[in-house]
């Protein structure tokens, strides 16, 4: 094997990026395609339970380990009135959904799931309308859902059988709205000063929540920046943090450029963290502005088939990628950068959760399954919690289409002090060869191997379906510990979760 290909690892529990926000494992339901009625809920699925939803999707999702989703948009919440999903579920109206152009059922709403994340042991992160409607429907939003009681909107909350508040203490204001997609589109100017308001508003009924403006819709937005730039000039003082969306593609099956996407997000990050440290310095303010990176995950495969789906419908089979085997590689570099940054991306939402661009994907009236995406999701929501390590990295690396200087090796480590474990991820992206790696664990005295797990397979294409999983991890890694010196052996084009504790006996 050729010198190049080796690569090293220092590893020291005293060299810090931040504590993990666990958030950073959060995801994202919409009202949009299969995700709500088929997915999440379906009354006449065998599996239903009492309120219908599905227990098979409840525990897909607590594997997951999901600590916060945000709910119910996305584009579809720039046209949606919150007061449609609440009360006798008879009485509520069905709409035109602009968004997605279906019909809206509303058989869904506020209170349900704030009921559902109840039952996947998940908190709710809640948007608000500031595309067709604004400060008033919010204010009275946050009223309907947080006040203790004795007004007209928590009354009625009282009134639709829920006694106590749901306390929901993070709030999205508005999506995308920069968008020339979205109904009601604003300038940085128009929406910064409404959001600002809306933000006030909010905070006086319930000063403990926590507030994300939007950012702009993607990188390649034309006005990225300066959307950034103005909002917050508007909104510092007001919120807590910005969003950042991004999807990533292999339109053109080039594996290797495809892998290093993972690349542009960390500049998407740098970027948005420099403009948020110039508005602070611009307004020589002490306070500093945290990202929620609330939509993020491949999405490619589905866009040619979503053009034929006739227009409203109910609940069509919309955005219904059907992930394979590299797919689940760049989520796991993506899943790493945020460990990277850990100083500064607090939250984060894998968009979506269930059959819409999803990790968990369903038949209506019959199996669940995993996609290839599930695995490293999941194995960075259970194993990273805790403190995020700076790797001191040495990995050769490769020029692709579109990047430079790749490193063929992706490495994050998550060091949990309380339980004596650190966890670490790996992605090798060389397409041919394995890559062996030293990895200096001297400064974890008395630990232990634990596990290697692998996620692999031969065919980068290869799918998971209701019948065939073909993509799963192993536990069959390479790994060795010896005095210190961690040495392992990636498989090419692999995910790797490397999990040492501290040996009790020492």
């Amino acid at each position: 094997m050729p010198e190049a290909l080796k690569a090293t690892v220092i590893l020291d529990k005293s060299h810090q990026i931040a504590k993990v926000d666990e958030r950073i494992y959060g995801s994202f339901i919409e009202h949009l395609g299969r995700a709500v009625y088929g997915g999440i809920y379906e009354p006449g699925h065998p599996l239903a339970d009492e309120q219908g939803f599905r227990k098979d999707v409840i525990e897909l999702v607590k594997e997951l380990n999901v600590p916060i989703i945000r709910y119910p948009g996305g584009n579809m919440l720039s046209s949606y009135n919150w007061e449609d999903g609440v009360g006798p579920v008879e009485d509520r109206p069905r709409r035109l959904e602009l968004a997605w152009r279906t019909i809206e059922t509303n058989e869904m709403g506020t209170n349900e799931f704030a009921d559902w994340s109840k039952k996947t042991n998940s908190e709710v992160m809640m948007a608000v309308n500031l595309g067709t409607r604004g400060i008033d429907a919010a204010r009275n939003l946050i009223e309907y859902t947080n006040h203790p009681g004795g007004t007209y909107w928590s009354d009625l909350r009282k009134s639709h059988g829920y006694e106590a508040p749901h306390n929901i203490k993070t709030w999205c204001l508005g999506n995308e709205m920069d968008g020339p997609w979205q109904v009601g589109q604003k300038t940085a100017h128009e929406y910064g000063r409404l959001a600002k308001e809306t933000a006030k508003a909010m905070r006086l009924v319930d000063p403990t929540i926590e507030l994300v403006a939007c950012g702009s819709s993607s990188s390649d937005m034309p006005t990225f920046p300066e959307y950034e730039a103005t909002t917050l000039d508007h909104t510092y003082e007001e919120v807590d943090y910005i969003s950042l969306h991004q999807y990533y593609g292999n339109y053109s099956n080039d594996p290797a450029n495809y892998l290093a996407k993972n690349m542009d997000m960390d500049y998407f990050i740098n970027t948005v963290i420099s403009t948020c440290d110039y508005i602070k310095a611009k307004k020589r303010s002490k306070k500093t502005m945290y990202l929620s990176f609330d939509e993020w995950n491949v999405w490619y495969h589905s866009k040619e088939s979503d053009q034929k789906i006739e227009p409203w419908t109910i609940a069509p089979p919309q955005l219904e990628d059907h992930y394979n085997f590299e797919d689940s590689l760049l989520v796991g570099s993506m899943l790493i950068t945020f460990l990277q940054h850990a100083d500064r991306v607090k939250m984060a939402c894998l968009a979506q959760l269930v059959n819409v661009i999803a990790p968990i994907m369903t038949e209506n009236n019959g199996r669940s399954w995993k996609q290839t995406i599930f695995y490293p999701y999941m194995h960075a929501s259970v194993y990273g919690r805790g403190i995020s390590l700076q790797p001191i990295l040495n990995s050769p690396k490769y020029d692709s289409k579109d990047f430079t200087d790749v490193p063929y090796i992706d490495c994050a480590a998550v060091y949990n002090e309380e339980n004596e474990e650190v966890t670490i991820f790996m992605v090798n992206k060389h397409l041919q060869e394995a890559i062996p790696i030293s990895c200096n664990v001297k400064s974890f005295d008395g630990y232990q191997l634990v596990e290697h797990a692998v996620l692999e397979n031969e065919d980068l294409k290869a799918v998971n379906t209701a019948s065939h999983q073909a993509v799963s991890p192993h536990s069959n890694g390479s790994a060795t510990l010896n005095d210190g010196l961690l040495e392992v052996n990636l498989s090419k084009t692999s995910w790797n979760v490397i999990r040492l504790k501290r040996n009790l006996q020492n």
